[in-house]
């Protein structure tokens, strides 16, 4: 069965599969899907045309350079049709395992062995997939994450992450836990922490920007920046959500 990873935006389904080939010591190969109409892109040129190339699978096995990586196919449920073909109906050979060990790529023009392949998947709706490849998928729903593990994401993952990418490093930026908490409650009430993340960054530059005004204008250490329910809004604005209520 091929693993399909269904959720909302988000939510870390790309990252499971990073985690996945991780943990079985085995290459990470991504592709995107989405807005996909072009067979060819999935079987490859014939090499009787200009700047003909290999499809998508071979140039894994080609970029990898091994036979038994981890595929991720992302937005599955964005792929498109047109009268150029469908990639979709293409996709059922490459998914199915009792075909895929003799793959045939219209450049190379050989079988091919994808049987070795660990296929991935990701998508955020099953209303779009097409019957035929949904039937060869085994659907794990992937849910939005509460208010508790945003938090304990966000304290591990996310501050070390964005202090380390925005250059202030761990001893310049002092976020308190009230103003985290406010943050997860009242700026990023979606189901995933990709908006969390977007908050931590515009904090981090413009905490990084500060330091570097407050340098060119004295040359002593500065004390790390605190970050409170009082100064909040000054890095991220006004609150997005001010009830618990949609409606009133």
């Amino acid at each position: 069965k091929i693993m399909c990873l269904v959720g909302p935006p988000g939510v870390g389904k790309t990252s499971v599969g990073k985690s996945v080939a991780h943990a079985l010591g085995r290459k990470f190969y991504r592709f995107s899907v989405g807005g996909m109409n072009d067979v060819v892109e999935i079987k490859g040129h014939r090499r009787t045309y200009v700047g003909a190339m290999p499809g998508k699978l071979i140039q894994c096995l080609k970029s990898t350079e091994c036979s038994n990586p981890v595929v991720l196919i992302d937005e599955i449920d964005k792929l498109g049709r047109d009268m150029r073909g469908d990639p979709s109906s293409a996709l059922l050979e490459v998914l199915d395992p009792e075909q895929n060990s003799s793959f045939r790529d219209h450049y190379l023009d050989v079988p091919v062995d994808l049987s070795n392949i660990l296929f991935l998947s990701t998508a955020n709706v099953l209303d779009t997939i097409p019957g035929p490849l949904l039937d060869r998928m085994e659907i794990i729903r992937l849910a939005g994450y509460v208010y508790e593990e945003k938090l304990a994401i966000a304290s591990k993952y996310l501050i070390p992450q964005t202090e380390e990418q925005s250059g202030i490093g761990t001893e310049r930026l002092n976020l308190q836990e009230e103003a985290l908490q406010k943050m997860i409650k009242d700026y990023a009430r979606e189901a995933g922490v990709r908006n969390l993340r977007q908050l931590l960054e515009k904090v981090s530059r413009k905490v990084a920007l500060d330091l570097v005004r407050k340098k060119k204008s004295a040359d002593v250490d500065q004390a790390p920046a605190t970050i409170s329910l009082e100064n909040l809004s000054t890095y991220i604005g006004q609150p997005l959500h001010m009830s618990e209520r949609l409606y009133i």
